[in-house]
């Protein structure tokens, strides 16, 4: 009887053994399994900040080749008006358009803009000549 009360004590004793344990593995595999959650959302989450700002970044570069290319363009457009800027019949016009300068011997003709005398009428608005037009007396 004795044996008997052991073997029941060592059966509780070993069921109670096997329910802790199992316990034991299912709380470490929640553990486990919550933060593995956490590091893919950890991670997931840093991949989508690195992918928007790889396309902010990607039109901020396409936006400077722009600006880049039509600034080569002006310097090209510079660099032809510096060289032209250096031919002689170029400084002669210049200085005539300019300076109004001649050469001796030349005589230079002004036009002058005809003078307008007559005054220019004010035109109407378009609400002024709605409330002409809606007037009886």
């Amino acid at each position: 009887m004795i044996a008997k009360k052991k073997k029941i004590k060592n059966t509780r004793s070993a069921e109670a053994l096997a329910r802790r344990e199992s316990r034991q593995t299912i709380f470490f595999s929640v553990l486990l399994g919550a933060l593995l959650f956490t590091v893919v959302g950890y991670l997931v989450t840093s991949n989508l900040k690195i992918n928007s700002r790889r396309a902010e970044l990607k039109s901020q570069l396409i936006k400077l080749e722009t600006e880049l290319n039509s600034l080569e363009e002006k310097k090209a457009q510079l660099q032809a008006q510096v060289s032209e800027a250096t031919n002689d019949e170029y400084l002669e016009k210049e200085a005539r358009d300019t300076f109004n300068l001649k050469k001796p011997g030349e005589e230079v003709l002004t036009v002058l803009p005809a003078e307008n005398n007559e005054s220019p009428q004010k035109e109407e608005s378009f609400w002024e000549k709605v409330i002409d037009k809606i007037k009886f007396w």
